[in-house]
């Protein structure tokens, strides 16, 4: 992974810088050859300044707390040998072997189709979930025989809304049974011809949640971001914005991370550390979270993971009122709620296109007859910034910056041994969310972290942040898009597989890791607001009320 990046603003019109920072932050080819981008946007997406208007502890023992939900073990399941070969170390030429699932999730028992094109003559198909493993990291839990390998057809490009469609024959149904809930990625091996290596992401969902910590995957903002095909949500062959789809589909491959999309760096090695950990934990899309009005009922926490932008007024809906009835939420990430889209149906089922026509939200046609613009949350028509939510808002990138300890003494800092003023270099970036009271903002909020970061000549200020609602739950957010990448973080930043996470280094990880594990086990306890009510710090942090 590339240490040095670059990119435009996040809003419309910067669809190339938008992907080269996308691609450079999961170390996809795709960022090579980029020409020279536009700097730093602020949250309303132009580019331009916005105006200022606009529960309880763990037990000791670790046990999970009373009306935790039973079945699903994590520990037994984590205690199970892992293999650790589950990576793609082979990927092979462009189009080698690829593939995708008629289904982002499927209860366990149910099936699935599988959807593989390859110049292969034949293939397997290894499923494995994805955890902790003693450091394996993954368990493989089902194999395939070796397949016929067809070369499936062509893509199109839909003429109105530029989204790139695929016609493919499934290839296979794949049964779940005996699978256990979880965030699966699914091994493409072509056998013969040029061989190659692709994943498929499917996630077993849990049909409840109640006492468990939920693990939300981000297939939405993934897909939004995959260009397979040569469209994405930000721009087209040409590069430019004008060029995007207006709607993306999930009948297709993922370009990023062999197949993976955005899982590998946003959200892996969170799903390792709470495994390792051993809480109650379940498992959702943010399609499910959508789509099922009761599900997040009973849940001890709700976990957003690095990047997880693009939201639903349903998911939103449903997320806000799981928060008003006492689950924790924790956002670990940045940008998190900014986009609004509308789920629609594809030829293979429901929810499987994703609208979001962003500035040109005039022309849509679901606009037109009457559904909520798929703008920012915080632009008209319909304006809601996520903050009202979050209690943090997104106000820029690109930033690179060391992170700055605000809070020490703070209970999510504990065991850490950072003091007042200590900076965690690279941890701020490439986006950043900030408390800003000029929205909508919860109260009381505390600061915990206040980092001084230059966005393209603008000065501005990272917070992590952490607010109580009157329900009792306690809401976190890291302010950071690194947070989780930094999970991982070893050595000096410079040299091994640090070396490839921004110069991350052993202090951010280590910090990042035991305030992780802090907010997991105290958010699975319940409602975390009753026994750890935020402090309100934000006039002693920046003045004024």
């Amino acid at each position: 992974m590339d240490q040095e990046h670059t990119a435009g603003p996040a809003g419309d019109g910067a669809g190339a810088g938008r992907r080269r920072f996308l691609a450079i932050a999961t170390g996809a080819a795709t960022a090579a050859g980029l020409g020279s981008v536009a700097g730093c946007a602020d949250g309303d997406g132009s580019g331009n300044l916005r105006a200022s208007e606009k529960g309880g502890t763990a037990a000791p023992d670790g046990k999970p707390p009373a009306g935790a939900a039973q079945g699903f073990d994590v520990k037994a399941e984590n205690a199970r040998p892992g293999n650790a070969d589950w990576a793609v170390t082979k990927a092979g030429p462009a189009r080698a072997v690829e593939g995708f699932a008629d289904r982002v999730s499927v209860l366990s028992g149910e099936s699935f189709g599988l959807y593989v094109s390859t110049t292969a003559p034949r293939f397997t198909v290894s499923a494995y979930r994805m955890g902790w493993y003693g450091g394996a990291r993954a368990r493989l839990v089902w194999r395939s025989e070796a397949l016929p390998g067809v070369r499936q057809p062509e893509h199109t490009v839909d003429s109105d809304t530029r989204m790139v469609r695929t016609r493919w024959a499934r290839t296979t149904t794949v049964g779940t049974k005996d699978w256990p809930e979880g965030s699966y990625l699914l091994r493409l091996d072509a056998q013969g011809g040029e061989g190659g290596q692709r994943f498929v992401p499917v996630t077993v969902r849990s049909a409840a949640t109640a006492g468990r910590t939920v693990v939300v995957n981000a297939v939405a903002t993934w897909q939004a971001y995959n260009r397979w095909g040569g469209y994405g949500s930000y721009d087209g062959p040409s590069g430019g914005y004008a060029s995007r789809s207006l709607a993306v589909s999930f009948d297709r491959p993922y370009e990023y991370d062999d197949g993976a999309g955005l899982f590998l760096v946003y959200e892996a090695p969170l799903i390792a550390l709470a495994e390792r950990l051993g809480i109650p934990l379940a498992y959702a899309t943010t399609t499910d979270v959508a789509r099922e009005k009761r599900l997040l009922e009973g849940a001890a926490a709700v976990l957003s993971l690095g990047h997880d932008e693009y939201w639903s007024p349903e998911q939103r809906a449903h997320v806000t009122a799981a928060r008003d009835a006492g689950t924790n939420i924790a956002v670990l990430g940045a940008n998190c709620c900014f986009r609004r889209i509308r789920l629609e149906a594809s030829e293979l089922g429901p929810d499987r296109t994703l609208v979001c026509y962003k500035s040109s939200y005039g022309q849509d046609p679901g606009f037109k007859r009457g559904h909520p613009a798929t703008v920012d949350f915080r632009s008209a028509p319909g304006a809601d910034p996520e903050s009202s939510l979050l209690g943090v808002i997104y106000d820029g990138y690109p930033v690179d910056a060391p992170y700055v300890v605000t809070r020490p003494g703070h209970w999510l800092f504990e065991g850490t041994g950072a003091k007042a003023g200590d900076r965690f270099e690279h941890l701020v970036g490439v986006e950043y969310d900030k408390v800003d009271t000029g929205f909508t903002t919860p109260r009381p909020i505390e600061i915990l972290a206040h980092s001084p970061v230059v966005c393209d000549g603008r000065p501005s200020h990272q917070d992590t942040a952490y607010y109580t609602a009157a329900s009792g739950a306690g809401v976190f957010a890291t302010g950071t898009m690194r947070w989780v990448e930094a999970l991982d973080a070893t050595g000096d930043g410079r040299s091994g597989r640090s070396g490839r996470n921004h110069g991350l280094d052993a202090r951010s990880g280590a910090l990042t890791t035991r305030v992780t594990e802090n907010l997991l086990r105290v958010f699975a306890a319940g409602p975390a607001g009753r026994s750890h009510p935020a402090q309100d710090n934000v006039q002693a942090v920046y003045g004024g009320s």
